[in-house]
């Protein structure tokens, strides 16, 4: 690569990184959600679990378009794929506004927003990976941690707005002002190349890329699915129900319990942090054991102690953190195992864990009743996952993959 390849080749991924984190600030906006459901629940005359059954939906409409979002970006390539999910994005929200009973809603909010939110935030995330295959944990870091921002930004935004111009017009601003940042992010995209031919990819030419195909024949696939649909189980419910269980079993007062929505999110987006810049300097199979066991100690302390108001919101942390660690370090994990160049296709159905997850500790809750039986399965679960993490080989030979995994 001569010197003008290499200034072009550094602009490029450069202004990618700077397009995906725009992109991701605005796609996790929808973890605002929580914000509607009161006014929503008055205008639709619902209840607040009726109208907070839509986020259920978009979770599980996020999970399903991430795994197609690599088919999307074959055909179409990133750019557009993004400033179609964009638009979409913006209609879905339009069509909020407009929404006068519950299927509407679920319609509009949960499958059109949550398929729009799932097609740009994988594909790009995995897209700009690929241009620094030499810093991928600092880089999915960046960008999963602007998409936890975006849930923080936004949530100020769509306050004031909610206080100032009413319901309707707050999602119509929403809209359009998430798909004008995903548009500016899309436009200073590109399309990573296939093979990496600069300086930063010496000592990756020994990874083989798998296709899907060969993927999942393979059983570290699965095994690596299992410990990400537990990450994923564990995080989403103990956050979804933090509030519940501070109340319940701490018996704390509802405002004090409700602080616990911002312990998550400073624990949530320091393990994406700082887990995402340890997983470039010490194998990232390494990195998912440590957040295993962080979350073992949190779910432990949840089950086995006598909680008071310090120790609930320790364990609180230690799952959040774990949690927001585990999804950042996964799509480079996945290229680890599988190669970069069929990521996207590679960990969107991985990805399918998330929307299962978010389910499946809720389900699991109402047909058992209580936390205890969420907390033991998903204690139990942990422990498999850690044994798993601690035996897992990479698919290639030691040979081959020595020099990969040791320049972490």
């Amino acid at each position: 690569m001569n010197q003008t390849q290499q200034a072009s080749y550094q602009r490029s991924r450069w202004l990618t990184l700077f397009g995906t984190v725009i992109t991701q600030f605005a796609l996790g906006s929808v973890y605002t959600w929580s914000l509607f459901n009161g006014q929503l629940s008055q205008k639709l005359d619902a209840s607040v679990s009726q109208v907070a059954f839509s986020f259920g939906l978009l979770s599980l409409g996020l999970a399903i378009a991430s795994s197609l979002a690599g088919k999307l970006q074959e055909r179409f390539g990133v750019r557009r794929v993004t400033i179609g999910a964009g638009v979409l994005m913006a209609l879905g929200f339009w069509l909020t506004a407009h929404a006068s009973n519950l299927m509407m809603l679920y319609f509009s909010a949960g499958l059109l927003v949550g398929l729009a939110d799932g097609a740009g935030y994988l594909m790009t995330l995995s897209n700009c990976v690929k241009w620094f295959p030499e810093r991928k944990g600092m880089i999915s870091a960046c960008a999963i941690g602007a998409y936890g921002l975006g849930s923080l930004g936004f949530k100020f935004i769509c306050g004031t707005l909610l206080a100032t111009v009413g319901l309707e017009q707050t999602f119509m601003i929403w809209g359009v002002l998430a798909m004008s940042m995903i548009i500016l992010g899309a436009l200073l995209m590109r399309e990573a190349p296939l093979q990496q031919n600069g300086p930063a990819t010496q000592g990756q030419q020994h990874v083989r890329d798998y296709t899907l195909a060969q993927s999942v024949r393979l059983p570290q696939y699965w095994m690596l699915a299992l410990m990400f649909l537990t990450a994923c189980m564990s995080g989403l419910y103990v956050i979804g129900v933090a509030k519940d269980i501070g109340e319940g079993l701490v018996h704390l007062s509802t405002q004090t319990a409700a602080s616990a929505v911002t312990v998550i999110a400073i624990a949530n987006l320091s393990g994406r942090l700082v887990l995402g810049v340890l997983s470039d300097k010490m194998l990232r199979i390494r990195v998912i054991s440590l957040a295993q066991i962080v979350s073992l100690t949190g779910m432990s302390v949840l089950l086995f102690t006598r909680m008071n108001e310090m120790t609930f919101f320790l364990s609180l942390a230690c799952v959040a953190f774990s949690f927001g660690g585990t999804i950042t370090v996964f799509p480079s994990l996945v290229s680890d195992f599988f190669g970069l160049n069929n990521l996207t296709k590679n960990y969107g159905l991985l990805y399918l864990g998330f929307g299962i997850g978010s389910v499946l500790g809720s389900l699991v809750a109402s047909l058992f009743g209580g936390f205890t039986v969420t907390f033991s399965l998903i204690m139990t679960l942990l422990v498999i996952s850690l044994f798993l993490s601690l035996t897992i080989r990479l698919p290639q030979s030691s040979i081959t993959a020595e020099p990969v995994l040791q320049r972490h």
